[in-house]
């Protein structure tokens, strides 16, 4: 049986963004292959540096890839992640 595929998000706080992020978005690129879009924004609308930011990542994959993806992503320093399947 093959395994069924879901949408979902997975929505991540990046603490400090000038120092926190390459290994982030080094994951990102290894699992380009489950997203289907990325937003990014500041939080603090003129921050320059140590800006907090947030990054929502819209992912098609099975349920254990969208997760264990966002718990290796949680894992990373500096990093909070959480992930929401939308689809049954």
């Amino acid at each position: 049986m093959p395994k069924k595929i879901h949408i979902g998000t997975i929505s991540i706080l990046v603490k400090d963004r000038q120092m926190n992020v390459k290994d982030l978005n080094q994951m990102l690129t290894e699992n380009g292959h489950l997203i289907m879009a990325r937003l990014g924004v500041n939080l603090q609308k003129s921050c320059v540096d140590h800006c907090t930011g947030l990054i929502v990542v819209a992912v098609q994959a099975s349920a254990q890839e969208i997760n264990s993806l966002a718990e290796e992503i949680d894992g990373l320093y500096g990093i909070v992640a959480k992930a929401s399947i939308v689809t049954d």
